[in-house]
């Protein structure tokens, strides 16, 4: 009995951990549209990079915004 208590107080804390980590992963995000797409969001991940639909593409954050915007996509908050 005491075993089994034991690995579902382990369980339950990893699957808190987990859940924290993914909120603590995506800071800050972004919508932008342009009349080329549809609206999409940018988010910043741990790393400080852009992902877009969970893929990171490799590059800051703030780089990938603003060549977007002088692409002429509008992002937003």
């Amino acid at each position: 009995m005491k075993k089994i208590t034991l690995s579902l107080i382990i369980i339950t804390s990893l699957i808190i951990v987990s859940c924290k980590n993914e909120d603590d992963a995506l800071s800050s995000c972004r919508t932008c549209n342009s009349s080329q797409t549809t609206p999409f969001e940018v988010c910043e991940n741990s790393g400080g990079n852009a992902t877009v639909n969970g893929e990171d593409t490799g590059t800051q954050f703030d780089v990938y915004i603003a060549d977007l915007e002088a692409a002429g996509a509008s992002c937003g908050g």
